[in-house]
């Protein structure tokens, strides 16, 4: 059985950072792609960022391009997401997601992950 586990959410200003992490188990973590999604209560949960199960390549939400990075421990098996130049648009529940093949192509939509977190809340001020 799968489980991640995030942490690393709060309460921050407009321009602050922030570093958000994912800690797996119960699969081989080195073997599938890792996301970070996002939801505000009433949208739809919004892909934010991914990257490949070896590291080797990532992709972003246009509007967090430049200011997150996404990168993995595959000996440690966890995901962190650095959020730099924080904006109040940016406040969300942020979710870790593990994909649901292994050795797949980078990919955005939620369908392609089928395990979850249970979320951690970031609330930026302006």
């Amino acid at each position: 059985q799968v489980r991640l586990v995030e942490s690393g959410g709060g309460l921050v200003q407009a321009g602050d950072s922030l570093r958000l992490s994912c800690a797996a188990s119960g699969r081989v973590f080195s073997r599938y792609n890792m996301a970070w999604f996002r939801q505000v209560p009433g949208k739809e949960r919004e892909f934010v960022s991914a990257i490949t199960y070896n590291g080797d390549r990532t992709n972003y939400l246009d509007s967090v391009k430049g200011r997150f990075t996404i990168s993995r421990d595959n000996a440690k098996s966890t995901v962190s997401l650095q959020m730099n130049s924080l904006k109040p648009e940016d406040t969300a529940v942020y979710y870790c997601a593990l994909a649901r093949l292994p050795w797949t192509l980078l990919a955005h939509r939620r369908d392609e992950y089928d395990s979850w977190g249970q979320g951690t809340q970031v609330t930026v001020s302006s």
